[in-house]
């Protein structure tokens, strides 16, 4: 069995995610006290009692997420249950990044919670919004974008096979459902999140992101991370930095990181954090291949999958 853990991004977050992990598990409990310490944000309060509008907000959702996934993270290192190759949908990066030691835990906390920051704080003027598109090819994706004429719109997240993510001005967002309908689409998705991510629009984020990372030390990977810039693993002559800042004004490939995994052997995706909206996509992009889909976003999850690996995969 080749095991790949796959982490959720931005727009997975819900009010009492990961609680029942923190109440039964010490560890877990530990790595949320970890995070209030290091950032004077009560990150398990505001991830199981909101509100809402809070944990909405990008400069928290993002630490909530990182949080919970790196908390389900020490539960299954203290069961010895560990990774070949990991990958994450955006911010998820980051926590594969921690998993796999390039990143120290206290330096990525800090590093997650200024680039929170950084996306809510230095957006442009406007209204922005995401959507998925079910249904389509990244080209005809791509056809939509260039024929929107009411202002601006791009591809930002290449998800999986027959859906992709664009993002942009909300009027410019609306017109692309439109067109998108026109094409014959039946399902169009506005995302919960919060501006026009993995776009130019966040330059300026991505240049304050770049002097904090410039105080950060990467350090020899313990295991193998695919990168979100061009669906790749990363290797010893990548600038880590330099992919991380334009990390967030460029599109994610993550269909092509699953692709990346399933060539590499991978048999077993985990999902680690709240929702499963990465197992849908690899239940998407798997085809004929026989493949494992688990995900862990509570107490019975994680016990189930423990269950599941300890028997072998049977």
């Amino acid at each position: 069995m080749k095991i790949g853990f796959l982490f959720p991004g931005q727009g997975s977050q819900t009010i009492g995610m990961g609680k029942d992990i923190y109440e039964n598990y010490e560890v877990a409990k530990n790595v949320y006290e970890r995070v209030k310490n290091i950032t004077n944000i009560d990150i398990a309060k505001l991830s199981f009692e909101g509100p809402e509008e809070s944990l909405n907000q990008t400069k928290y959702t993002q630490l909530a997420i990182l949080t919970m996934s790196l908390a389900i993270i020490e539960i299954l290192n203290k069961n010895n249950i560990k990774a070949d190759i990991a990958a994450g949908l955006s911010l998820g990066e980051y926590s594969a990044l921690i998993y796999s030691k390039a990143i120290s835990f206290e330096e990525g906390i800090k590093l997650v919670q200024k680039r929170g920051e950084y996306m809510q704080d230095l957006l442009p003027e406007g209204e922005w919004q995401m959507a998925a598109i079910m249904g389509m090819t990244d080209e005809q994706v791509e056809e939509v974008c260039k024929k929107v004429t009411s202002g601006f719109v791009v591809p930002a997240n290449y998800n999986c096979v027959g859906q992709i993510a664009i993002s942009g001005e909300k009027q410019a967002i609306s017109e692309a459902e439109k067109i998108a309908k026109e094409m014959g689409v039946k399902k169009v998705r506005v995302l919960k999140t919060a501006g026009p991510f993995h776009t130019e629009k966040l330059i300026e984020s991505s240049q304050a992101l770049r002097k904090e990372l410039d105080n950060i030390t990467i350090h020899k990977f313990n295991s193998k991370v695919v990168k979100n810039l061009d669906g790749t693993p990363y290797t010893e002559s990548d600038d880590v930095k330099d992919i991380l800042a334009k990390h967030i004004i460029n599109p994610v490939r993550f269909s092509k990181s699953l692709e990346s995994m399933m060539k590499e052997g991978v048999d077993t995706f985990i999902e680690i954090g709240p929702g499963k909206t990465l197992s849908g996509f690899v239940k998407r992009q798997k085809g004929e291949r026989e493949i494992n889909i688990l995900n862990i976003n509570n107490v019975k999850t994680l016990e189930d999958t423990m269950e599941f690996l300890e028997k072998g995969g049977k």
